[in-house]
């Protein structure tokens, strides 16, 4: 018989030693040699089969005993079987002993009690096992399925093994009582079935030990029905079960331990049992019923033995059924607790949340709504793993009961967005609560270095007349948040008819945004990059502007912000990039080297069809790669993973210029100089803003036009309004600009007549 282990590889017992094997070699000739003389009906078979039953039986405890060391994590286990087939063994040897000198079967109670010391030691060994349930009420779920099996069987077996026998036969108490051992044989059996369970863990060696185990009910029940009938005799074939069923018991000793892999792991999702081990202690009650019925005497008496029987399986029924409907409780309020409470910081969820808010409304309680939702979170996250943000939101939590305590009721909502529910009744205004929470969230001595703790902005709706149901609370909770997040973070607002207002306005001009792209409302304007030596025009930016059907001319500043939220900046950075281009191609007639510089988003930049959409577009205005450059932010480029930084090296392996854009107003950093394979840099028009009156602005720019140097980088000062920021940055060493000193955003037929073309001969 082989074995799955948890490599996929088919594993075989093996007896380890050289005593082992002989051992195992003799117990099988025992048995072997056993089985020829009793179906063979030789001489001397009763004392044959006595001696190869206390051999096998001698040889399967000194198998448990080497398990037992070889198993130190199953030593109890191994120890208890060993004393199992011990009591076998004895329990053989005084059979044969008292056999010899009498006249009759040795149904003595010494005898009896070995059985039963037997059959309470292996049923310990089997709660023992490393399968067996983890908690007591487990264990006895697991002997209660047994008990009731083995009771049911009861009088099944008063009919199947008595019906022939005569009524005056079985006043002996000695033959009737025999029918007990069946019964436990089953009722062991059935116990190891529970203990196995659906768990593979132990599997083979369970299994050894249960064939041999049903072995045995077989023989017990064979034996009783034999002797019941008068017809049994000392070396009876069936004699040769007992053996066999040891053997099978010391074979299991070679089966391997559980794997490392094996162990319980709480993680994993426990497997469903299946229907007939769940219906297996109950499938033999309806066939007891049926035999209670058939085993009435003539008299109309049930034999004593079927009817103490069945009371004791009524009240181990009973008794099984409350065990049942107590794990139901606990199950039930544990569902519950899975269902209202958060996994992670242990707060009520959002049902919970929605539930008792629902509540204070039915009830007409004054309630107020706190709407927070961590600031710069999904960077911790990317920066320092899940993990570490999991233990922030823990914390978090922490510090919100500290500071909420009775006020009223927090809950996770999801991901960082957490909420509480003040009950107005309770002398806390929700403005005092969210300052004391926006104190208590502020870092750490030590934890600002570590920069793994984001700030929060905070919503807050109190409940009035303007609201329906919760969740216009929530919705006016969350404007109240958004706003608060717009304000700069790290505070709180308070929803007005003013912001619900602007929620509105600006729901309809994201739905109105989703149109802009495909109605043709966005057109593009692009302003100069000119060389400040010659003032010559050599490029242009190209800038995205909206006209709005019912609001006019919008700035991107008004409507940018809203597509990166919402996703809409990936089809409008692809309508740019295309339509950039195709401007591009127009104007090759007039200036052949003139380039076309295009910003796109963080978002874009993490895509994979990025550079398909680059290379289409190139391709089908009849652009040169190196016509386009690609703007993106410090910022978005730092947050950039591996994958994202191949990407961009797959674009400058094209000829795509890159540039970064708003230089010196992210997290600047020499290593990502190294790393990103950019073209030029450009100057936040902050510094030159201030080149006029600010020696340490003129200092800057002039640091970084350096550091372009050394990495062999253009300089582009954006900004430039002003003749005096014009020869600042020429002095200083920039090579081009771009501002409204050389021109504004003008449409493509405006810039055409200001290109400059290049001679042939420079």
């Amino acid at each position: 018989m082989l074995s799955q282990d948890v490599t996929g590889v088919r594993a075989a017992p093996v007896h380890p030693g050289l005593a082992g094997r002989v051992g195992l070699v003799a117990a099988g000739v025992a048995v072997l040699v056993e089985a020829i003389w009793l179906f063979g009906a030789l001489p001397d078979a009763a004392l044959v089969s006595d001696l190869g039953g206390l051999v096998v039986a001698g040889w399967a405890a000194l198998a448990c005993v080497g398990a037992a060391r070889r198993q130190p994590e199953q030593r109890r286990f191994w120890t208890l079987l060993a004393v199992t087939m011990g009591l076998a063994a004895l329990g053989r040897t005084v059979w044969t002993v008292e056999r010899l000198g009498a006249d009759d079967l040795p149904h003595t109670p010494l005898i009896g009690a070995l059985f039963v010391v037997g059959l309470v030691t292996g049923t310990a060994a089997l709660l023992c096992s490393n399968a067996a349930p983890r908690n007591a009420v487990g264990r006895a779920r697991a002997v209660l399925d047994g008990v009731i099996v083995g009771l049911a069987l009861i009088p099944i077996g008063w009919v199947v093994v008595f019906r022939d026998v005569a009524a005056a036969d079985l006043t002996d108490p000695l033959r009737t009582i025999g029918l007990l051992y069946p019964m436990l044989d089953l009722m062991q059996l059935t116990i190891l079935i529970a203990v196995a369970g659906p768990s593979r863990r132990m599997w083979p060696a369970l299994a050894m030990i249960g064939v041999g185990l049903a072995i045995r009910a077989v023989a017990d029940a064979g034996y009783v029905s034999l002797v019941a009938h008068g017809t049994y005799a000392p070396g009876h074939p069936i004699d040769l079960c007992w053996p066999l069923s040891y053997l099978l018991v010391g074979l299991a000793t070679g089966y391997p331990p559980p794997a490392a892999g094996d162990a319980v792991d709480d993680t994993v999702e426990s497997p469903v049992p299946p229907w007939w081990r769940v219906a297996l202690p109950y499938l033999p009650v309806g066939g007891a019923i049926v035999a209670v019925v058939l085993s009435r005497r003539p008299t109309g008496q049930t034999p004593h033995l079927v009817f103490y029987g069945m009371m004791t399986l009524l009240g181990v029924l009973a008794v099984r059924q409350g065990l049942a409907a107590n794990e139901n409780l606990r199950l039930v309020a544990r569902l519950r607790r899975l269902a209202y409470s958060d996994q992670l910081t242990g707060l009520p969820n959002r049902l919970m949340f929605t539930r008792r808010l629902r509540r204070a409304l039915r009830d007409r309680v004054p309630v107020a709504v706190l709407l927070l939702d961590l600031d710069g979170f999904k960077q911790v996250n990317d920066r320092f793993g899940h993990a570490a943000g999991d233990r922030l939101l823990t914390g978090i939590a922490e510090r919100m009961r500290d500071v909420v305590d009775g006020a009223g009721t927090i809950a996770r909502l999801g991901g960082d967005e957490f909420a509480v529910l003040v009950d107005g009744t309770r002398g806390v205004p929700p403005e005092r609560l969210a300052d004391r929470l926006l104190a208590a969230l502020q870092p750490l001595p030590g934890e600002e270095d570590l920069g793994v703790h984001p700030s929060a902005s905070i919503g807050i709706a109190e409940y009035g007349p303007q609201h329906t149901s919760h969740t216009d609370l929530l919705r006016d909770a969350d404007i109240a948040m958004y706003a608060a997040k717009a304000a700069g973070k790290s505070a709180y607002r308070t929803c007005t008819p003013l912001l619900r207002e602007s929620a509105v306005t600006r729901a309809e001009l994201i739905a109105d945004l989703r149109r802009a792209v495909d109605e043709g409302q966005l057109h593009l304007e692009y302003q100069p990059i000119v060389d400040l030596a010659t003032g010559a025009v050599r490029s242009a930016e190209a800038l995205v502007r909206w006209q709005h059907p019912r609001l006019g001319p919008l700035t991107p500043a008004r409507f940018l912000p809203l597509a990166e939220e919402t996703g809409l900046i990936l089809p409008i950075d692809r309508w740019v990039i295309h339509e950039a281009c195709r401007a591009a191609g127009a104007w090759r007639q007039h200036a052949p080297e003139a380039t076309v510089a295009v910003n796109i988003s963080a978002a874009h930049l993490r895509r994979p069809d990025l550079i398909a959409t680059v290379t289409g577009a190139t391709a089908g205005a009849g652009l040169a790669p190196r016509a386009l450059t690609l703007e993106l932010t410090e910022s978005a480029l730092i947050e950039g993973s591996e994958v994202v930084l191949e990407r961009l090296h797959q674009l400058r392996e094209l000829g795509i210029r890159i540039a970064i854009d708003d230089f010196g107003t992210g997290y600047s950093s020499l290593s990502y100089l190294h790393r990103i394979p950019a073209t030029e840099l450009k100057i936040d028009r902050s510094f030159v803003a201030r080149l006029d009156d600010d020696a340490r602005a003129y200092a800057t720019v002039e640091m970084v036009t350096r550091l372009a140097g050394a990495f062999d980088l253009a300089v582009v000062a954006e900004g430039v309004e002003t003749q005096a920021q014009h020869e600042a940055v020429a002095a200083i060493g920039c090579l081009h600009g771009q501002g409204w000193r050389y021109g504004r955003p003008v449409g493509l037929d405006d810039l055409l007549g200001s290109l400059t073309p290049i001679d042939a001969g420079r």
